[in-house]
């Protein structure tokens, strides 16, 4: 086993597997940018480097710069956790030639599964048939329109080399194809490092089913069961299960056996995941992803097995010790991502900030992975998840109850959160009954009874009141209540504490015409000039924040009197985009 490994990543996933390290006895290099310089992933590792700059691309994407630091600190292994450099080839290979391992596939495997093109080149020889859809790069929009006009509407672009939602842009008509394909080549070379795009048929209604897979070195490859991961907004997991409800033994074989089937197809070493969408009783490949996901957490709950501790001893050399019969599953298990995202209305957009307080849930069958302590900074310029809170009961509904305990103990103040929205899934009816799809978040359900956080104490609001949180007794009965009060009284009151910020979401103008950022983040695009019309809902810019793009819609009908940005701004909530007269 190996006496230093360096992790190659930031957050919870970096905290994760430098758990598991220590418990071998491994010690753990981290790496940080400026912005990261007090993040609980540095705190949390053995020793700790700085790669320059404070933008991902200048930093957790600098492959020479980390492979530099490995060198230089001695690590033997390199993880990558998720997302950054887990999927580059280039990144593996240039470990391997500077003496480490790479903690994951073969690059050679990593560029054939690492673009979604190929790879389903590679299902179909294994007989895994992939969504209908063409096999190579998409040159401009008109491709898109004749691929939609021969199979019907709507059609998918997605970024080959992607995952996560992120590059893929559901087209419902030829008139959005061309801001579309635009838009799905810019977020994929942003997160991703590489435009190209793909399309294929837009399934109506699937269920999202990934299928956890393990192989060593030796040619001996695993399943260890599926994970229903339906519960999306923008095409990004929000909860995850094991075992998916609903679904037959039978075809569960079946897609354990394509897995795997798969994984030997493609020399596979290490944990991935095949991900298919379901419908109508068949299965269809997705993508693999060439690493550890996010949502492992479940499986470990219902296997008991350590899915790092997995990839740590196959990147050793060492041969898996059990064999499929020996995978045995007990239980329910439920993952909620817990995303800094304000959920009010259905929106889900990016809310970066300081987290004031995170008290996250504890007690039987629940499991807390944060990257994030109170205090910390929830950066705009990295992915916004705060924590993953799992839970595992005897059944569903079990674990389900035991899910709507945990997110009503958990309180994070200071950001907005998902969990307002995560609560409605899990007692929503087709959530309960199974017959949820990949769609049901933003077309079904009801989210207009998420109002915006309040704050924390010190907000002031456009008046000039203070939020304040005072305990107080009545009768012997203790409550804890949070008010608006004057400036003077806030200040004097019971639990306050002085004004720090204004409270989020306010129009200082409240004004339909007058548009404002929503959020901190970069303008990507600006689709106006002055003296334009436009009407309700047309885009006036689109905003990148924590690698979502975010259109920016005209609010009433006019003409656009003032536009204060240009590509390449960078802007904070409250600031002003354009005037419309």
């Amino acid at each position: 086993m190996f006496e230093k490994v360096l992790i190659a990543n930031r957050g919870e996933i970096a905290i994760r597997v430098a758990r598991t390290c220590r418990e071998l006895g491994i010690r753990t290099v981290a790496v940080y940018s400026e912005l990261d310089a007090n993040a609980l992933h540095v705190r949390s590792c053995d020793e700790a480097y700085l790669i320059a700059g404070p933008s991902p691309e200048a930093g957790y994407l600098d492959s020479a710069a980390i492979v530099a630091i490995m060198v230089r600190s001695g690590a033997q292994a390199v993880h990558p956790g998720y997302g950054f450099l887990a999927e580059n080839a280039e990144f593996a290979r240039n470990v391997t030639e500077a003496g480490g391992v790479f903690i994951g596939p073969l690059p050679e495997t990593i560029e054939l599964m690492g673009s979604k093109i190929s790879s389903r080149v590679a299902a179909a020889e294994a007989g895994v048939n992939g969504v209908p859809g063409q096999n190579v790069p998409l040159n401009d929009a008109s491709e898109v329109i004749a691929f939609g006009e021969q199979v019907g509407w709507p059609v998918a672009i997605k970024a080959s080399y992607g995952g996560g939602g992120r590059g893929l842009k559901v087209v419902y008509s030829a008139s959005e194809a061309s801001d579309q394909f635009a838009s799905a080549q810019r977020e994929a070379q942003a997160y991703f490092g590489r435009p190209e795009v793909y399309v294929e048929r837009y399934l109506a209604n699937p269920r999202h089913i990934e299928m956890q897979i393990i192989a060593d070195n030796f040619g001996n490859a695993l399943w260890l069961g599926e994970r229903d991961c339906s519960s999306q907004r923008r095409h990004q997991k929000l909860i995850e299960e094991t075992p998916a409800a609903a679904l037959s033994d039978e075809t569960r074989t079946k897609m354990g056996q394509a897995s795997v089937a798969l994984a030997q197809r493609c020399d596979y070493r290490g944990v991935g995941t095949v991900e298919f969408l379901y419908e109508d009783g068949e299965f269809y490949f997705l993508e693999m992803n060439t690493r550890l996901q996010v949502e492992h957490p479940v499986t470990e709950l219902v296997t008991g097995l350590d899915l790092v501790r997995m990839q740590l001893e196959v990147a050793a050399g060492e041969e898996l010790a059990l064999t499929q019969s020996q995978i045995t599953t007990r239980g329910h298990a439920i993952e909620c991502r817990i995303n800094a995202e304000d959920p009010t209305g259905g929106a889900f957009l990016p809310s970066p900030g300081t987290i004031s307080t995170l008290a996250m849930a504890g007690g039987f069958g629940v499991r807390v992975d944060a990257g994030y302590g109170s205090g910390d900074a929830v950066s705009p310029n990295y992915d916004n998840l705060i924590a993953k809170l799992s839970v595992w009961g005897r059944d569903r509904e079990d674990a389900r109850r035991r899910m709507l305990r945990a997110l009503d103990e958990t309180t994070i103040l200071g950001v907005a959160t998902t969990i307002p929205a995560a609560k409605i899934i899990l007692e929503s009816t087709p959530f309960i009954e199974a017959t949820h799809s990949t769609h049901f978040v933003e077309s079904d359900l009801d989210l207009s009874s998420i109002t915006p956080p309040a704050g924390v104490d010190g907000t002031i609001d456009n008046e000039g009141r203070v939020l304040t949180t005072i305990d107080s007794e009545i009768d012997g009965r203790r409550f804890r209540v949070r008010l608006w009060l004057e400036a003077s009284i806030g200040a004097s009151g019971a639990g306050a504490i002085a004004p720090k910020r204004r409270a989020s979401g306010i129009n200082p103008v409240g004004d339909n015409k007058v548009i404002t950022a929503p959020m901190q983040g970069t303008i990507m695009s600006v689709e106006v000039n002055v003296g334009d019309s436009v009407q309700v809902d047309d885009v006036i810019c689109v905003l990148e924040a924590m690698k979502m793009e975010n259109p920016i819609r005209a609010k009433a009908d006019g003409v656009i009197k003032e536009l204060r940005v240009k590509v390449g701004d960078g802007l904070g909530p409250g600031d002003l985009v354009a005037v419309i007269e």
